[in-house]
């Protein structure tokens, strides 16, 4: 099977965005994306969606320029020989984003468990026919409206609720307090404040995280922090979870793991290279006995990769998606079932839910 033709969609979500108050640095997002398609000599074809910040535009260009002339030609079943040789291809003066690999190897993997006639995750090797979701929070305008969202979650029979606060130490705290005040004892709960703290900050904000019993406590300073992140562990009994924005998996999780940067880590098909670059963090993380959580993809189509790779690892307890839930539940022809707290894997090959054509074609607004 050869890859004969891409076809990369830039779009924009026709009816949303996100506000500036849901964006910690005020700015709103147009909810911009790709949808990159890879059409094959049998007559396969497969289409993911690709993440693209806040510009499709840019996006599309680099992965015309620089991944349309590199899969063409290539048979898609050598995932293993394309990534490799990408990795050697992006040291030579591509030094793409981070999110930019990822759809086209997803794209492989799909036609790959397409022609197997095989759901993807049956295809990787299944563990589990479903998966532990929980919510994870945008930035809210106040305490009282973090522990009013948990508590929804929880009532809809998510099993664990994470908050992203804004980054003020007090607000924070205050906000970590009524959630676990709101929802009880027993429930689950994350913090990822995504950096914003000094070392002392951090360190102070973890030993109040330790007292009200939260689950992890993510990315307290920036991932590539290794020194205080590695004091943090090595201080605090709650998990420190970390390294969903380092370049380069699995390699520089390595390290992470190996030194104790970290206790567990972090990877998803988006940010991290794809289902390949997921699976390998993912399996040297269980070598050593470390949970590897998969991160949010943000967009459903993306999200349903995740899942399917959630299903087939052991060491990652969750299903991560950021709510309000319907907020990004677009371009999937039907919603990912959740049900009693789980997210159900679907049985057809290959994602086992259709893309929703008609809302992608109303989002595109250029074609390559």
């Amino acid at each position: 099977m050869k890859i004969t033709n891409i076809e990369i969609r830039m779009c924009r979500h026709a009816n949303q965005v996100m506000k500036d108050s849901e964006m910690r640095d005020g700015k709103k997002s147009d909810l911009e994306f790709l949808v990159i398609t890879f059409h094959t000599d049998e007559g396969l074809t497969s289409s993911t969606f690709g993440f693209a910040g806040r510009g499709a535009k840019m996006a599309g260009e680099i992965a015309n320029s620089i991944f349309k002339p590199f899969f063409i030609g290539r048979d898609p079943l050598y995932r293993e020989k394309h990534w490799h040789e990408y990795r050697m291809a992006d040291r030579w003066w591509n030094h793409a984003p981070i999110y930019s690999y990822g759809p086209f190897d997803i794209n492989c993997w799909l036609l790959s468990s397409l022609q197997a006639n095989q759901p993807l995750y049956k295809y990787i090797g299944a563990y589990r026919d479903k998966v532990p979701i929980y919510g994870s929070s945008l930035v809210l305008e106040s305490p009282e409206a973090y522990a009013k969202e948990a508590c929804e979650y929880k009532e809809k029979g998510f099993q664990a609720y994470k908050l992203h606060p804004p980054g003020n130490y007090e607000f924070d705290l205050d906000a970590h307090k009524k959630v676990r005040e709101a929802v009880g004892k027993g429930f689950k709960l994350m913090s990822d404040p995504v950096a914003p703290y000094t070392f002392e900050e951090a360190l102070r904000f973890g030993r109040e995280l330790e007292k009200l019993n939260y689950y992890w406590y993510e990315e307290p300073l920036f991932d590539e922090n290794f020194h205080n992140l590695r004091e943090l562990t090595r201080i605090l009994d709650i998990p420190i979870i970390g390294t969903e924005v380092i370049s380069k998996h699995p390699y520089s999780v390595a390290e992470c793991i190996s030194s104790r940067v970290v206790d567990m880590v972090r990877a998803d098909v988006s940010w991290s290279g794809g289902i390949t670059a997921t699976l390998k963090t993912a399996h040297l993380a269980e070598s050593f006995g470390v949970h590897c959580e998969i991160h949010t993809a943000i967009y459903h189509p993306l999200e349903l990769v995740n899942l399917h790779c959630c299903a087939a690892i052991k060491n990652s307890e969750f299903f991560e998606v950021l709510v309000p839930y319907d907020y990004f539940n677009f371009g999937l022809k039907e919603s990912i079932q959740v049900k009693e707290g789980y997210a159900y894997l679907p049985n057809s090959p290959g994602l086992g839910i259709d893309l929703d054509w008609d809302f992608i074609d109303n989002c595109t607004f250029e074609k390559i």
